[in-house]
């Protein structure tokens, strides 16, 4: 399993998933997300719950442009479909699946973000999709998922203003849950107490 793109911790009860990327700013590039579909389909098995996370200043900002203006179609449609089916992997997980957000969650960092069950997010955490300042929309079910939690008229503020969103302002419009000064932990609580 390529460990480039994210780190596993395990214990009995939880499993965390950090991504990770050389630049630190967690691209979803094609080989990412392959490598990330395949682990979700290895740890539905477990039925534990998960934490996914980046690092301080970045959960992923989603897809890597450079990469995608390279793409000729098939290999677009390729990326398209591989992206939908990670995001409904994640969405159909057997057990409680938390995003914990510091830093930028852009683009296709949000499309994963929304497939989780639950968002916690830092105090410094934005959150935001660009494309359509890039002449882009997503095709990761982000368009179906962010209208559901924010109603229609703030998503498409977002999607179509490329409007960002702070941390305080997201859980205001319902995007997250908790802003926690540490996510992960908080998602650590929240999954215990589930248990009780």
């Amino acid at each position: 399993m390529p460990a480039s793109f994210f780190h596993l911790g395990r214990n009995d009860e939880v499993t965390i998933l950090r991504l990770r990327s050389e630049d630190g700013t967690n691209r979803l590039t094609r080989q990412c997300v392959r490598a990330l579909l395949a682990v979700f389909q290895e740890l539905q098995s477990e039925e534990k719950a998960l934490v996914i996370s980046g690092n301080e200043n970045f959960f992923s900002v989603g897809a890597d442009l450079g990469e995608i203006a390279g793409l000729n179609g098939p290999q677009a449609h390729e990326f398209s479909t591989m992206g939908q089916q990670l995001m409904q992997a994640i969405d159909e997980f057997p057990a409680p699946v938390f995003a914990a957000v510091s830093g930028y969650c852009m683009g296709g960092g949000l499309d994963l973000a929304l497939a989780c069950h639950r968002r916690i997010a830092a105090p410094n955490a934005v959150f935001g999709h660009r494309g359509a300042a890039l002449g882009l929309i997503t095709g990761w079910g982000g368009t179906q998922r962010l209208p559901r939690l924010v109603g229609k008229e703030v998503a498409m503020q977002m999607f179509v203003a490329a409007e960002k969103v702070a941390a305080f302002r997201a859980l205001e419009i319902g995007l997250i849950e908790a802003v926690a000064d540490d996510p992960i932990a908080a998602a650590l609580i929240q999954i215990g107490e589930r248990r009780t």
